[in-house]
């Protein structure tokens, strides 16, 4: 395993710069072990439903974890508002960093993630190989 350590900038899409940070390392595998930082928009999806919830505002990034290919990402994530409330789910296309958001990233040589619809879950599911 290594190690890539990140920090993304104001306005930066928080899910494809992810994505975009695995291929530029020249890996097809990866995890993001954690990540902090400040989003203005975060699009979560919540358990069991089909659509992304759009919050914005001063948000923070209290968790940040998932796996990392080259055809996508599966990532799940917690932030917390002005007033302190927290919310989480899966993190989707759209979520915007507001002043910094530091992540560190383990790449995993010569292994290779992809993500096949498996019809039992009707999603994208990860296989590794």
């Amino acid at each position: 395993m290594q190690t890539l350590a990140l920090r993304l900038d104001p306005g930066d899409d928080l899910r494809a710069a992810l994505v975009a940070a695995l291929l530029a390392s020249g890996h097809e595998a990866g995890y993001v072990l954690q990540g902090v930082g400040s989003l203005s928009v975060a699009q979560l999806r919540y358990a069991g439903q089909p659509q992304p919830d759009t919050l914005r505002g001063d948000l923070e990034i209290l968790t940040l974890a998932g796996s990392l290919s080259a055809d996508g990402a599966h990532l799940h994530m917690s932030v917390s508002d002005a007033q302190g409330r927290v919310l989480g789910g899966h993190v989707c296309a759209g979520c915007v960093v507001r002043t910094t958001a530091e992540l560190l990233l383990a790449l995993l040589p010569g292994r290779r993630f992809t993500r096949e619809l498996d019809p039992r879950t009707g999603y994208p599911e990860l296989k590794i190989s």
